[in-house]
């Protein structure tokens, strides 16, 4: 018997394939981005889980695991809404139940971040939270507003500041083609300043795609016409030319990207971008993945 009891669609970083995945919430509390699917199911509303059912997941957890369980990550859309008590709490529980765990991580929207002082976020990184992974999008705020995220590029920049200043590691997705044709440009480059004002440790880029059609993304964004492959890797292009970073894990590498690329920011800046204008210019030959292979 699974014990922990799961509310499908679960969903988790790719990075987090070998972690115990731990539902300290359900859905998401602003789910309103017009882009994003992923918490739209009825029985994905948002609710904090019940503090005890949390703790009794735990301790079956450690019951069932037995010292194999490394690295946890807390559920659903974003944990790190609950209060700094509450957090604590859980992760003193899985310290205290789970000793073998050495890194414990979090999806988190800015907004949760501005209700915490630099001084809470650094007790819960002391208590093990490693690391967040922050949706920032875009860093542009026309794309923002378009995409009815409810964050600018200044409440995200601070948020990420904040986080790293409490020693909590930063994981920042911004989408490729979000901007549409209308603001590829813009997208690109403010999203590379929101990264080289905040350095976070880890970047990653994802394509966005509608599965279930554009139709919410559309009712405020009308004019969004999406970018053929070309067209995406042009954007991506200018937003690497753009990146002034010193020490950032940068990823592309998602099942929803046409090219993979891998790479450490500025280390790998030209090689990256070698490889980039290299497809541009001849995608006949680029190891383009199959549209077959790709998807969310």
């Amino acid at each position: 018997m699974n014990p922990i009891r799961y509310v499908e669609p679960v969903f988790r970083p790719p990075s987090e394939a070998e972690s115990l995945i731990l539902p300290v919430t359900d859905g998401c509390s602003w789910n309103r981005c017009t882009f994003c699917e992923m918490y739209t199911a009825p029985q994905k509303k948002f609710r904090p889980r019940d503090e005890e059912e949390i703790f009794e997941t735990i301790k079956r957890c450690a019951e069932v695991y037995v010292g194999d369980v490394r690295r946890v990550f807390l559920a659903d859309g974003d944990a790190m809404t609950l209060s700094t008590r509450r957090l604590a709490a859980i992760l003193e529980a899985i310290k205290r139940d789970m000793p073998a765990v050495r890194r414990v991580s979090s999806y988190c929207l800015p907004r949760n971040v501005k209700k915490k002082s630099v001084e809470e976020l650094r007790e819960l990184a002391d208590l093990g939270l490693s690391m967040v992974y922050v949706g920032a999008e875009s860093g542009d705020d026309t794309v923002l507003e378009k995409i009815n995220k409810g964050e600018t590029f200044d409440s995200t920049r601070e948020a990420l500041l904040k986080l790293g200043e409490a020693g909590i590691k930063r994981s920042v997705m911004i989408l490729n083609g979000l901007g549409g044709e209308v603001f590829s440009e813009q997208h690109a480059k403010n999203s590379a300043r929101l990264a080289n004002e905040t350095q976070p440790e880890f970047l990653a880029t994802l394509v966005v795609s509608f599965p279930k059609g554009d139709a919410r993304l559309r009712a405020n964004f009308p004019e969004f016409s999406p970018l053929g492959i070309e067209g995406l890797m042009r954007e991506m292009e200018l937003l690497v030319e753009t990146l002034d970073l010193r020490r950032t894990v940068f990823r592309s590498d998602h099942a929803s990207n046409w090219l993979v690329l891998k790479g450490t920011l500025g280390a790998d800046k030209a090689r990256l971008l070698e490889q980039l204008r290299a497809a541009i210019a001849a995608p006949d030959r680029a190891p383009l993945r199959p549209a077959w292979a790709r998807g969310l």
